[in-house]
């Protein structure tokens, strides 16, 4: 499964050359040119039986992330199950990302939602992500542009190195060393993408988004009574640390 996805990515990195920054259009807005991605990128329980959550978590939040004014026309969303007309195939995510991020230059946002090992996250039917593979992507995908990536996941924390830069901030659903929790059949959403739906419309901007996300999911487990907790983590970059407070959310 390993070397099939190498290849796959290995086809979206020669698609087109790494983009930088690109000044800003007459009279844009914060996000404008601004390239986004939401990626569910699994469909099972822990048992393999098909659930909604991550899907539920994809559209909504697309919805809170289109609210807060990333453009509607540089922003894609995938869902990765396989057993729906018109499947997304991991080729064409990887396409579909490359795409955008060529046509938008100047920011990205790129969120994914899976299950996830102390390994990799799960990438679409058959396939894995590990850190190495999400680093090689998103250096293609958003050069040295601001960025800010996402990661919903059990052990996304080990994702943290791997991505850490100057121009980037990285948030993630768990440590390296945790699971997170919300991913059954009876769930809305993962518990820590529902904290992230929950804290849009009030967040004004990233770093108030990641504050909020990561109380609601303390606040969550402790109701829950969970000890052994998901510890979702934050890295921002030096150079994000001054522009994040700029990139402020519409409301």
């Amino acid at each position: 499964m390993r070397p099939g996805l190498l290849l796959l990515m290995l086809a979206a990195l020669l698609a087109g050359p790494a983009c930088g920054e690109s000044p800003a259009p007459q009279n844009a807005g914060r996000f404008d040119g601004w390239a986004a991605a939401v990626i569910a990128a699994d469909w099972r329980d822990g048992d393999g039986r098909p659930i909604r959550a991550f899907d539920n978590a994809r559209r909504d939040v697309t919805r809170g992330f289109l609210a807060a004014g990333l453009p509607r026309e540089t922003f894609v969303d995938y869902s990765m199950r396989p057993d729906v007309t018109g499947a997304t195939t991991v080729t064409e995510v990887l396409d579909g990302v490359s795409d955008v991020t060529r046509r938008a230059t100047r920011g990205c946002l790129l969120y994914f939602t899976s299950h996830g090992s102390p390994e990799g996250m799960i990438f679409g039917p058959d396939a894995k992500l590990e850190p190495s593979d999400m680093a090689n992507l998103v250096r293609q995908w958003c050069g040295t542009r601001p960025t800010v990536v996402i990661v919903s996941a059990c052990y996304s924390g080990i994702f943290i190195n791997a991505l850490a830069a100057p121009n980037r901030m990285v948030l993630t659903a768990a440590s390296r060393e945790r699971t997170s929790f919300g991913c059954g059949a009876d769930e809305a959403y993962p518990w820590f993408d529902g904290c992230v739906v929950e804290a849009l419309p009030t967040a004004t901007d990233f770093l108030s988004l990641a504050a909020g996300a990561r109380a609601c999911v303390a606040r969550k487990e402790q109701e829950a009574g969970i000890t052994l907790t998901s510890d979702p983590q934050l890295f921002v970059g030096s150079e994000m640390q001054l522009r994040l407070p700029t990139l402020r959310f519409e409301r």
